[in-house]
Formats: structure tokens, sequence, C-alpha cells
């Protein structure tokens, strides 16, 4: 698997969590003190479209990766949840970092 499957994954990851965060704090405004009405939704369509991409990125990692449909379903679930996208994409890393080749010619066999 190339690193680049992992790397747009990860950015990916973060940016999702982010964007998560920041609608809950939108949302926190918006109906805990009645103002942002605006800019809540379009912090919520950026996170929807954004979110959409993650789980393109996360599909293909897990089919490059091959993992279990549970193993795919909770990363990508993991998107949905605020801040836990920080901590599987950690755990993602570590599993996937060793199946990377370097792209570099591998020696003949004999």
């Amino acid at each position: 698997m190339k690193k680049s499957v992992l790397t747009r994954y990860r950015v990916m990851a973060y940016v999702t969590a982010v964007m998560l965060l920041i609608l809950c704090g939108c949302m926190v405004a918006k109906y805990g003190f009645d103002t942002g009405a605006d800019l809540t939704f379009v912090v919520s369509q950026a996170h929807g479209i954004l979110f959409m991409i993650y789980l393109a990125f996360a599909l293909d990692l897990s089919s490059k990766a091959k993992w279990s449909f549970g193993r795919m379903l909770w990363v990508m679930v993991s998107g949905t949840i605020p801040g836990a996208a920080f901590f599987v994409e950690r755990k993602v890393r570590a599993d996937v970092e060793p199946l990377i080749t370097d792209g570099g010619l591998a020696p003949a066999k004999a």
C-alpha cells in the first residue's frame, strides 16, 4: 500500500474531527444562546461535505488494508463522535504503517 493512502485518510480524519468540534460549538451558540444561526448553517454544510470525503478515504484505506467490515464501520463511525477520530486515527496509523511499502523496486527472487 502506498503512504499517500494513509496520509490522505489522516488529513481528513483531523479535518473532520476539528470541523465536528467547531460544529458542536456552533450548535451550543445557536440553541443555548440564540445566536449564530447563519454560521451554524455554513459550518454544518462544510462539515457534511468534508465528512463524505472522509468516508470515501476511509473506505479506500480499509479496502487496501483488507479490514473486516466491522473494523471499517468502526473507523467510519468514529467520525461522528466528537473527539473520537483523534484517538482512532492514532490507532489506525499504528496498525497500517507496517503495511506501507516504500515504492522502490523489490529484489528479484531466484
